[in-house]
């Protein structure tokens, strides 16, 4: 089983658009059934919140398509809080999540993390595992 966590930016670039690496893995993960995405109630809750910004101008019907791709097709966990050196606190909640469940976190923001072989970019996500089609 490949497991996965997705930053806030993954999911808002496919909620934004079809095309890309972001969607490409989306729908990977849709038709892959080796793969799991995970996350826990905070990293839920920064997805709806920034789903919800107005300069994104998403319609309501995107945002709730989004929250329950996750919600439907992913496990919910509650990792503990690490005390490693974060370059950007805010994204703890990825980490320590991906760290909990042994996961890849797929970022666009690689500055934000540790440098890690299972923190990657979109890129090579699908660099490594396809583009789900």
């Amino acid at each position: 089983m490949i497991n996965i966590v997705l930053d806030t930016n993954i999911i808002v670039s496919a909620a934004l658009s079809s095309e890309g690496n972001p969607a490409n893995i989306i729908k990977l993960i849709a038709v892959n059934e080796n793969m799991q995405i995970y996350y826990s109630p905070a990293i839920l809750d920064e997805y709806k919140k920034v789903l919800s910004y107005e300069r994104l101008n998403l319609s309501e019907e995107k945002q709730i398509r989004a929250i329950n791709l996750i919600e439907k097709n992913g496990v919910c966990v509650q990792p503990e809080t690490s005390d490693i050196p974060m370059p950007d606190e805010s994204d703890r909640i990825f980490y320590d999540t991906a760290k909990a469940i042994n996961a890849y976190l797929v970022t666009g923001n690689l500055k934000h993390y540790p440098e890690e072989t299972q923190i990657v970019m979109p890129a090579r996500f699908v660099e490594i595992f396809g583009k789900g089609e």
